[in-house]
């Protein structure tokens, strides 16, 4: 996929999670790709955050809160950001392959 604005990325990840089925997911990367955040859907409704950069974490988050938990994930990941990159993956086995450094 292309750079996404950072204000708008938000919305465009949560618009294209309604189109994909478990186990695909998005994952955001920063322009340089070395802090990312993958949001992959689960089979029981509830969608696995996995954050990677500055803090190193995956947890399970509900989707009504997504968008509250996103928000903040964002403006920690990518603070100094105007644009993001984003990917759709197919599992989370995808996240583990090493994207080209900038």
């Amino acid at each position: 996929m292309a750079l996404v604005n950072i204000d708008s990325v938000s919305r465009n990840l949560l618009q294209k999670l309604k189109k994909l089925s478990p186990p695909q997911g998005i994952e955001l990367l920063s322009y340089k790709r070395n802090r990312s955040i993958a949001v992959l859907l689960l089979d029981d409704g509830k969608i696995l955050v996995r954050e990677r950069g500055y803090r190193d974490q995956e947890y399970v988050v509900e989707k009504s809160i997504l968008a509250k938990h996103l928000k903040s994930l964002i403006k920690y990941e990518f603070p100094r950001s105007r644009k993001v990159r984003m990917y759709q993956v197919e599992n989370s086995r995808e996240l583990d392959i090493a994207r080209k450094k900038l």
